[in-house]
């Protein structure tokens, strides 16, 4: 009995090692079939040895130096009289000190940049040459030039410099950065504090960040290590091309870079070959991005478009007729989905061309022409009465006068705008603020303050109303609250 026990063990024994075995095979053959199904991006590279060989000569370093004159604000402070023009001790500080010459301050840095062709010219970052007395150019081989300037535009911050060389310079090749996806392999190269020809790998984290460093904000976000002297050197993707000029970091932050895409330097570079600067086209309009309560409200479902806060006289927008709230959602056939679309795409349109600009008012899709300016930086644009009693709102509204416009610091001359706001109402309750425009009741304008009891009385007890309003450095909001 107790053999065939045994016996038994045995043959349950060999069926669970061949159902494992047999589960084991399934899940090799699995995985196999799987792995050959993944993008070749995934994949961890075994070397980048090979790219950055490729690249690195044609990458340099960047040493500037800069005067500041009389040896700059804090030198000036230090050496003035601490004294009174009274004060018996300001003759004997002045005697010793106030004739003691304001000697110039060195200030030196450094930075990265990459040749584009074989004619010596080299993009880098604005910042790294800003107001540089002498820029010298180091090439991996260990040769050295001086560099020129050639064009720079500070809204990317952007530069060009040349060298002079007898010998065929190696040139970077330049790649598509709208291509480029996140999660893809890149390699980062420079001369981070100063330690020349440093190269670090990491992936795209990001596309399309916006980081407020300036108007055209549309930066790759990359974990390989940026740091500071990398400005100006090249992002590269795996085929050896640079896809953005590595720019910034965060401040404290760990493993976060960002680039400018390839492709909004390719035009500014040719700008500045051949004028020494770059001219951008203006449409006069101020916008804004559409939050999903304005696209509710406008019944936009993609949020796409953006929305018209204001337009200045006498610019292009205003001569072609468009007006605020209106929602720009295509220019050129391009459609438009953020600010930073239109910004960039305008931006980039000759002055004097004509623009085909299509968009949205109260629902119905207009197209108009303009003629395209040019923009310039110097040009600024600046765009309660009786208190009434406290409606049963919880506000109290006042018309636009020059008064109150100067005291909220407002663009707008037209309109009422809510001069209190009573905390316990429930105006407050929604988020109405003192300064808040009022430019629509349920979706009717608003241009006085009997235009706005007007349609407050309208509303009955307990019903929905939609405040379409106009608030400081946000723009459009539309608040919902009950009356």
């Amino acid at each position: 009995m107790k053999f065939i026990k045994n016996i038994s063990s045995r043959k349950k024994t060999f069926a669970v090692i061949l159902m494992a075995s047999a589960f084991l095979l399934f899940l090799g053959f699995y995985s196999s079939h799987n792995a050959s199904a993944k993008p070749d991006n995934i994949t961890v590279p075994q070397s980048f040895t090979s790219l950055a060989e490729s690249v690195s000569p044609a990458v340099v370093n960047i040493r500037t130096v800069k005067t500041i004159k009389g040896g700059g604000r804090v030198f000036r402070n230090f050496s003035k009289s601490p004294f009174d023009k009274n004060d018996p001790m300001r003759d004997f500080f002045e005697k010793f000190f106030g004739e003691q010459p304001q000697h110039d301050f060195k200030q030196k840095s450094l930075g990265s940049g990459f040749i584009i062709d074989k004619k010596g010219y080299i993009v880098t970052n604005n910042h790294v040459v800003e107001n540089a007395d002498k820029i010298k150019v180091k090439l991996k081989n260990g040769n050295e030039f001086d560099a020129e300037v050639v064009g720079m535009d500070s809204y990317t911050d952007i530069a060009l410099i040349k060298i002079k060389s007898l010998r065929n310079l190696p040139a970077t090749r330049l790649g598509d950065s709208d291509s480029l996806k996140v999660g893809q392999w890149v390699v980062a190269i420079g001369s981070p504090f100063g330690l020349e020809h440093t190269v670090t790998a990491g992936i795209v984290s990001a596309k399309g960040r916006v980081i407020g460093s300036g108007p055209y904000d549309d930066f790759i976000q990359t974990d390989a290590s940026i740091n500071p002297g990398n400005s100006g050197g090249p992002l590269v993707n795996m085929k050896g091309e640079v896809i953005g000029i590595n720019t910034a970091i965060i401040a404290g932050g760990q493993g976060i870079g960002f680039a400018i895409p390839i492709n909004l330097v390719r035009g500014i570079i040719n700008q500045l070959k051949q004028n020494g600067d770059v001219t951008r086209g203006w449409l006069g309009v101020s916008i804004q991005d559409l939050s999903e309560e304005l696209a509710k409200y406008y019944g936009i479902k993609d949020k796409s478009g953006v929305l018209v806060t204001e337009v200045f006289p006498g610019n292009p927008a205003d001569k072609a007729g468009i007006q605020p709230k209106d929602i720009i959602i295509e220019v050129d056939n391009k459609k438009i989905k953020k600010g930073r679309d239109l910004t960039t795409i305008i931006a980039n349109i000759g002055v004097g061309d004509v623009a085909e600009i299509k968009f949205l008012r109260k629902g119905k899709e207009k197209t108009v022409k303009v003629k395209i300016a040019k923009r310039e930086d110097s040009k600024i644009y600046a765009g309660k009465l009786k208190k009434d009693q406290n409606d049963e709102l919880g506000i109290r509204v006042s018309k636009l006068t020059p008064e109150i416009i100067q005291k909220f610091n407002i663009k707008e001359t037209k309109g009422i705008i809510i001069v209190s706001v009573d905390p316990e109402s429930k105006a407050s309750e929604a988020g109405l603020n003192s300064g808040d425009i009022i430019k629509e009741i349920n979706r009717k304008t608003i241009n006085t303050s009997d235009d706005y009891q007007r349609e407050i009385q309208k509303i009955k007890k307990g019903k929905s109303i939609e405040i379409l309003i106009k608030r400081i450095n946000k723009g459009f909001v539309v608040i919902t609250m009950t009356k």
